[in-house]
This record gives C-alpha cells, structure tokens and sequence, in this order.
C-alpha cells in the first residue's frame, strides 16, 4: 500500500502558513508520499504552488460539530485509506478525532509549553525551537524526515496580475512595500497613530500597500490610504488568491508576529517583523528570514512577558 500521511492543522491563520514551507520540503523529499491535508476551506491557497495535495475541508460548524461530529469526520478519514497522521495541531479537536483513528500511527507536536512560559516569565531568554522544525520534526516521527541541508525557498513566479496593472496607471513603478499593521492582540500591535507615521515616510519614496482583514480593520487602513499619495488599503478590494498574487510582486513586508508575516515569508518575500508582547525567541520567526530582520522590546530592559500572555506561545 502506498504510503499516505494525513497532516491535520486547522487553524490558525499564522501556524498553517507556517506549516506551507514545511510541506513544500515534505512534498520535495518525499515524491512517493501521497500526502493530504486537513484544514479550513479558507486556507487552501496557501498550498496552491505545492504540487499533488490532496484535501479535507472539515465543516466544524454543523456537520463535523461537536462529538458525534468529529466520529463522522473519522469516518470520512477512514476512507482514504490513510496510513500515517501528523497531527501538528495538537488540540482537544484533533485529540477526540486521533481516538477514532485508533489503528493508524499518530504522532503528535511537541508544542513546548514548559519552555515557552519559562521565556514568558524571563526565566529564560534564548532561541526555542521554531515552529517549522517542530512541524518537521512530527514528520520524521511518522517516517518521513526532512533535509534541512537540502531545502527548497521557491516562491511563486510573478504573473501578470490586473489589479497591479492598473494600480500602474495611478503609481510610479517604486518599490513596493506590504504593512499588515493588525494582529490577533493588541499587545502584539505597533500603535496604529506610529505606524500610519511610517506609513507617511515610506510611502515618500515607495508604493505603500495596506493588509488587513475585517469591517473595523477596513475602516482603519481606508482612512490612512485616502490621506496619502502612494498608499492604498486593499482590505475587501482582494480574495485571499489576490492578495498572495500582490504580496509574490512585493519587495518588502512589514507585519507584527501575525498571519501576513509568515504568508510572505514562504512566498520568499522579505519580512520585517515587529514585536510587541511576543518575541521571536518563542519560534513564531518568519520561515528563512534572516536573524535581523525584526524589530523589538529590548528583553535586558524587559525581562518579563506578563503571565496571561503565555497563550500567546501555546497555540
């Protein structure tokens, strides 16, 4: 029987993205694996450049809900004739569902949570291990280790895209940097009155693009971008597939620890993130970026992250 892995990630934005690069390598080093991937319907174009995937879109809100819901969703699992899960999720969800797949191997991620809430309380104050090679890592438990020494940055070839070719009309060809201003929590936030401040000096000498998601997101980014030349808010104007076609045509991101930053990083975008109440420490650093590009709290002048932030790092 061929060998089929099922990875289960469904949320959140952030950690799938960051599951991309490591599935790209997957893909690469093994050819024979059939491969499918478990996780909202919303994310599939993160892997749209990674041949031979295959899908399950499970529909947590009704059918899969609950669970009774979740055995029905194994039921489905149990008919593709899996022989492996890598289960990089490691929630209470995956975990009922792992009990109704009882006689497939599942290895699980080792999330580190000891580790991370001693980074979090400054009882420690070095490098842990990033969430990619965790990710990595539950692969090479299942049997299908990853090369780090031979892996692949390839982004996706810049298309002709309409909205550019018409923006086009309007900017003058500079440069072109993407700013996600937003993320989960505001104590992950640059203060939005700073940031529209290096909107405005940015946009001086290069075209300025606005990533956000959400009603409130949109009226905060419009209002910057109809006050300056050189910027525009894209929030509504896109789907999900238009903003990875505009973010392969950027030259630069500057996102928080969030969703945007990790969505460049495997296109192979430069990224230069900002930390508020997180640090990269935690392993949440953008895939491949060098170990300068980000900005922070200095951690010798603030030691200490507040306890309830620890979930921050859980996830």
């Amino acid at each position: 029987m061929q060998a089929h892995l099922l990875v289960i990630r469904l949320s959140a934005m952030g950690d799938v993205a960051i599951s991309v690069p490591a599935i790209r390598n997957l893909r690469h080093q093994h050819p024979d694996l059939k491969i499918t991937i478990l996780t909202k319907p919303f994310f599939q174009p993160f892997f749209r450049d990674i041949e031979r995937l295959n899908f399950i879109f499970p529909d947590l809100k009704n059918e899969h809900k609950g669970v009774l819901g979740i055995y029905k969703l194994s039921k489905l699992i149990n008919s593709k004739n899996i022989t492996h899960v890598a289960d990089i999720h490691n929630v209470l969800r995956s975990n009922i569902l792992s009990l109704f797949l009882f006689d497939i191997p599942i290895k699980r991620i080792d999330k580190g949570r000891d580790e991370k809430e001693s980074l979090v309380k400054g009882v420690i104050n070095y490098q842990l291990k990033s969430s990619y090679q965790r990710y990595l890592d539950v692969f090479a438990k299942c049997g299908f280790p990853v090369d780090r020494s031979n892996e692949i940055f390839e982004s996706r070839t810049c298309v002709p895209f309409p909205f550019l070719e018409e923006l086009d009309k309007l900017f003058s060809s500079k440069k072109r940097i993407g700013i996600a201003p937003f993320a989960a929590f505001q104590s992950k936030m640059y203060p939005i009155d700073l940031m529209e401040r290096v909107i405005d000096l940015l946009r001086k000498d290069y075209d300025v693009f606005l990533f956000g998601g959400g009603a409130k997101e949109k009226s905060v980014l419009d209002s910057i971008a109809n006050k300056y030349d050189n910027v525009i808010s894209v929030v509504g104007k896109l789907d999900l597939d238009g903003e990875l076609d505009l973010i392969s045509h950027l030259d630069l991101m500057i996102a928080m620890d969030s969703g945007n930053a990790h969505i460049a990083a495997f296109m192979n975008i430069k990224v230069l993130t900002l930390w508020g109440n997180t640090h990269p420490y935690s392993g949440f650093y953008p895939y491949a970026q060098p170990d300068d590009y980000w900005l922070g709290a200095d951690r010798k002048k603030y030691p200490k992250i507040e306890k309830k932030n620890i979930f921050f790092y859980a996830h």
